[in-house]
């Protein structure tokens, strides 16, 4: 997967950093609630909810068993269809292989649909180094991109920015992209938006090429899926003459009728909508002489890896491949409604975000090792994941691979697990206290010492423990142990019988 942000902390540290700041509390406090609650009353119109999410849930697991084999059938159906598959084992060679074929139209710049694979990969910065300049045509992301910013949300990437923030954006930075705002560009949703129309309408008529993700991929016909609300999706990969389409492997569903549990739970879960205003499918391309068919001229299909296979290897961590991308873990996360998306370095920000980074990463970095513990394992992420993720259990596990060792290296014949940094005082604190809880004498004799001493005891804990105590009050050690309070008050007698 591609690196971290350029110097971005851990996530404690990143999160102290943005809980400070008012304004953004603010945003994604107002964001985060009405989004939620919208979700919570379009779920409540179905009757079968529950009966959707098991089937989204073993529809998954089902197709991650066999993946192998669904994957060679949509290449089949694909390559039928008049499309081309690539096949991308890391975020570098997708990178090579979009923008060679981009160089090979002759042109030099692309229209994009939101998709997390290509931030993912950091396809943009990729396609610019070759002088290639991608525009991003979602609102949100077109936000992102004129604020030279980063994402900080699935669904909504400029959760963090209020209209006022927008506005001065557009002001200041739709010119240097091409057609500037208007003058006299007010805040209200309905000036913003005409703004970025205007702005990203010549782009639509003039690209000759497209780059899009895939929401679902049907292995039965070679099918591609895009839903989103705006439009802009329709007409990237409707207009340009070549679309080139990356997306991950875990992506795929076998069937027509698969598709349709997800076409159900993914619009409720994510924009809290019966449906998507826009569900474009295509399947591989058009004629070029009769313009029948489906699909563009050209089509490509780039299949990314980029460390899915390692995920799919762990028998816990593999559930977090049957993500669908709605965000409905984020909006109700006390988490990321304080610390919000940036913290956590990496465009799969919440909890979804808190296993899937680690996993395509690695725990080798400090940020990623810190991912696990992001989170207050309240489990209101599993009670709305609509495909029945249970991100709790996944950070547990996830922790314990952190603290048990670093990232894996080979040594000779032998794969190792190398001591992870940073856990050497817990795991000498765990030993001690083994060593104490089987010896009763010893922590008699330390439980007496602790309470003789409580005057001088010190409010946080030093050195490495401030960690834990810097945000949890270090409980006052009592007057007395309770072994001797039992001696003095009962005598030692067992009342129980």
């Amino acid at each position: 997967m591609s690196g971290t942000h350029l110097g971005m902390p851990a996530f404690p540290e990143a999160a102290r950093e943005a809980v400070g700041d008012t304004t953004l509390r603010g945003n994604l406090r107002h964001a985060t609630h009405t989004i939620r609650d919208k979700r919570a009353r379009a779920v409540a119109e179905l009757d079968d909810w529950a009966e959707l999410r098991e089937a989204g849930k073993r529809v998954k697991d089902h197709t991650l068993r066999h993946l192998d084999r669904y994957l060679v059938q949509l290449e089949e159906a694909v390559t039928a269809a008049g499309g081309t598959v690539h096949w991308a084992a890391d975020a570098d060679e997708a990178n090579e292989i979009v923008a060679r074929l981009v160089e090979e139209t002759g042109e030099s710049e692309v229209v994009k649909v939101k998709s997390m694979a290509t931030q993912e990969i950091g396809l943009n910065e990729a396609l610019e180094a070759r002088g290639i300049h991608a525009y991003e045509t979602d609102l949100a992301e077109l936000i992102v991109q004129l604020g030279k910013d980063r994402p900080s949300h699935i669904l909504v990437p400029a959760i963090h920015r209020n209209r006022g923030e927008i506005r001065d954006i557009f002001r200041s930075e739709m010119s240097e992209w091409g057609r500037p705002a208007p003058e006299g560009l007010t805040d209200t949703p309905a000036e913003l938006a005409e703004a970025a129309r205007l702005h990203l309408r010549e782009k639509f008529l003039r690209a000759k090429v497209g780059i899009s993700g895939a929401n679902f991929m049907v292995a039965e016909t070679g099918t591609l899926v895009v839903v989103e609300s705006e439009g802009n999706g329709r007409m990237c990969l409707t207009l340009p003459e070549t679309l080139i389409s990356v997306v991950g492997i875990e992506k795929i569903v076998p069937t027509w009728r698969d598709l349709e549990v997800f076409l159900q739970t993914l619009p409720r879960s994510s924009t809290a909508e019966r449906m998507n205003p826009y569900t474009s499918m295509w399947t591989g391309t058009r004629d070029g002489e009769t313009g029948e068919g489906d699909g563009p001229r050209a089509f490509h299909l780039v299949l990314l890896d980029n460390g899915r296979t390692d995920t799919l290897a762990d028998e816990v961590g593999r559930q977090a491949l049957r993500c669908i991308r709605c965000s409905a873990c984020l909006n109700v996360c006390p988490v990321y409604e304080r610390a919000g998306g940036h913290a956590y370095g990496s465009v799969y920000p919440g909890p979804i975000g808190a296993i899937l980074s680690p996993q395509l990463r690695g725990t080798g970095s400090e940020i990623d090792a810190s991912l696990p513990y992001a989170s207050s394992l309240c489990g209101a992420c599993y009670e709305v994941c609509p495909v029945a993720i249970d991100i709790p259990e996944v950070l547990v596990h996830l922790r314990e691979r952190v603290v048990q060792g670093g990232p894996a290296v080979r040594e000779g014949n032998r794969v190792v697990l190398k001591p992870a940094k940073g856990h050497a005082a817990e795991r000498a604190a765990m030993r001690a206290a083994r060593w104490a809880f089987t010896r009763p004498g010893a922590l008699r004799t330390g439980q007496r010492l602790a309470s003789r001493s409580r005057r001088l005891h010190p409010r946080t804990l030093p050195g490495p423990g401030r960690a834990w105590s810097g945000s949890r009050d270090l409980p006052p050690v009592p007057p007395e142990p309770f072994r001797d309070w039992w001696q003095r008050t009962h005598g030692g007698r067992d009342e129980t019988k």
